[in-house]
């Protein structure tokens, strides 16, 4: 599939928001209880959320096919919220591909936009937190330079799920 990357603002929040459910329902069906996946997806990826999300200091990226511009991936790069961050950090919030795009490029090049992006806004370290169950990320993450610095807790519902801190230097 061809596919592009542009820069998405407050008025790519459905599309977002759409994107959004769909990549955490296809990556975690199998692990979150049908209620709880579906609470999660309503309230973290509503086109609400995505209008606070999008807040002057992130940086999102949308990826469309090019035939139809359909949204098909996306990254956010924001002020981080985890509690391992410090001075000079910046948190990739999420980075999404639908299965048809993985292996195909689309992923690396988000990623190098991310970096980039963090190293023009002066980041000294960028963080993110992966389901630490979820090996295909894990590997991907590994990748492209990230080296796990802590845990924290990811809530879905009323269930806690560990996930791995993660960092690379930019």
């Amino acid at each position: 599939m061809n596919w592009t990357i542009r820069r998405a603002g407050l008025d790519d929040a459905e599309a977002l928001a759409l994107l959004g459910a769909a990549t955490f329902l296809t990556a975690f069906a199998d692990v979150h209880t049908s209620a709880e996946i579906v609470e999660h997806c309503r309230d973290a990826h509503s086109v609400a959320a995505y209008h606070r999300l999008l807040a002057p200091s992130t940086d999102a990226w949308l990826v469309e096919t090019a035939s139809t511009g359909a949204p098909v991936g996306y990254a956010v790069l924001t002020e981080p919220g985890l509690e391992l961050a410090g001075p000079g950090d910046l948190e990739l919030r999420r980075i999404y591909l639908l299965p048809g795009l993985h292996g195909g490029g689309a992923g690396a090049a988000l990623m190098q936009l991310v970096i980039e992006r963090a190293r023009e806004r002066g980041a000294r370290r960028l963080l993110l937190g992966v389901y630490s169950l979820n090996g295909r990320a894990l590997a991907y993450y590994r990748k492209h330079g990230f080296e796990q610095i802590g845990e924290h807790d990811f809530l879905v519902g009323e269930t806690v799920y560990v996930d791995f801190v993660m960092a690379r230097p930019v």
